[in-house]
């Protein structure tokens, strides 16, 4: 009995034992596998700390080079200062130009203010050699076109037949004007004569050099000077009318009005077309009624010169619309404005052909 519980002393006592080894064994590993997950969650979290912070920092490194590099076209001010100065240029230019036309435009309007003065001081009872004297200066401004235009086409800068043509009309047309107001005794006086040729070559030599220059000023000095002649010669109808229809009219002035060749009578009157304006002359009345309305013609004509290249013949005009399909002969011209302008061209182009 006593060696039975001896022994089952000893059973209980080896089983404690392995028991307590066991629980020892747990405990220690689930010590250390709880330290081991406290170190591989540290490890975890602080790679994922140093992963969001590389990320972020190569972020922020993309985000550097990316605005160094990309240059926006876009962005407001980038626009606005880039088309802000476009436009200030366009609206600086068109300033200056707008300055130069109303400077060309007070030079001519006092000249021709000027010349009036003395015109209504020395003339202002004696008509047709007022008449006279107008007439003459009238049409040296179309030989001063003429003249540099040929010079022009000499040099092969400006080859515009229409301009010839039409000028050349003008001109026809106010010699006619002098003929009539010298068979009118306008010019019987030789002071008359003497002022009116000496006037005409300084005004001749001027024209010249203004159309060398701005052809829009010599045009529009020659507009304001046919529109004091529409005005001279409609006072003139006003005050002198029935005395004037019962009057004759000079044999030239009807030839010129009622021939049978109306060609250059058409050509200078480039508003209308040709073989619209047929007049009747039976006094001296219908004579200056016709000259007048010439003049007006004359104005016209010389402000749509003022816009470069526009001016057709009425006569082209018509031969265009007959013969379209047949361009004719084409002669190779360099479109300029002015001698300058002529010049610059001319050189720009051979150092394009070179």
């Amino acid at each position: 009995m006593a060696a039975a519980s001896l022994a089952s002393s000893v059973l209980s006592a080896n089983s404690c034992a392995s028991i307590r080894r066991r629980s020892l064994r747990v405990s220690d590993f689930l010590s250390f596998s709880g330290r081991d997950n406290s170190v591989s969650c540290r490890r975890g979290i602080s790679r994922k700390l140093y992963t969001v912070k590389a990320t972020v920092l190569k972020d922020e490194k993309e985000k550097v080079v990316v605005e160094e590099s990309f240059q926006p076209k876009g962005f407001p001010n980038v626009d606005s200062e880039g088309s802000g100065s476009g436009e200030n240029e366009s609206t600086s230019a068109g300033a200056v130009e707008s300055w130069v036309i109303k400077f060309e435009q007070s030079v001519n309007i006092f000249l021709t203010d000027s010349v009036i003065k003395v015109l209504d001081t020395l003339y202002h009872d004696r008509d047709y050699a007022r008449f006279f004297v107008l007439e003459t200066i009238a049409r040296v401004p179309y030989f001063a076109f003429m003249s540099v235009l040929h010079m022009y086409e000499s040099f092969g800068w400006w080859r515009r037949a229409d301009y010839l043509k039409v000028h050349f009309a003008e001109s026809w047309n106010e010699m006619h004007h002098l003929l009539i107001m010298e068979e009118l005794g306008g010019n019987a006086w030789w002071f008359d004569r003497f002022l009116s040729q000496h006037i005409a070559v300084v005004y001749y030599f001027m024209t010249v050099f203004m159309y060398l220059i701005s052809p829009r000023m010599a045009y529009h000095f020659s507009e304001c000077v046919e529109n004091h002649a529409y005005a001279t010669y409609d006072k003139f109808l006003k005050s002198r009318g029935e005395e004037l229809k019962k009057t004759p009219p000079p044999e030239v002035a009807v030839k010129y009005y009622t021939g049978s060749d109306m060609y250059l009578f058409d050509e200078f009157q480039t508003s209308r077309a040709p073989n619209t304006r047929r007049p009747t002359i039976d006094n001296l009345y219908d004579v200056f009624w016709n000259i007048r309305e010439d003049e007006g013609e004359h104005c016209k004509t010389m402000k749509a010169c003022q816009t470069h290249g526009v001016l057709r013949s009425p006569h082209s005009q018509l031969q265009d619309g007959l013969d379209d399909n047949d361009p004719g002969c084409v002669l190779p011209q360099a479109e300029c404005e002015g001698i300058v302008d002529c010049l610059k061209k001319s050189i720009s182009l051979q150092d394009k052909q070179m």
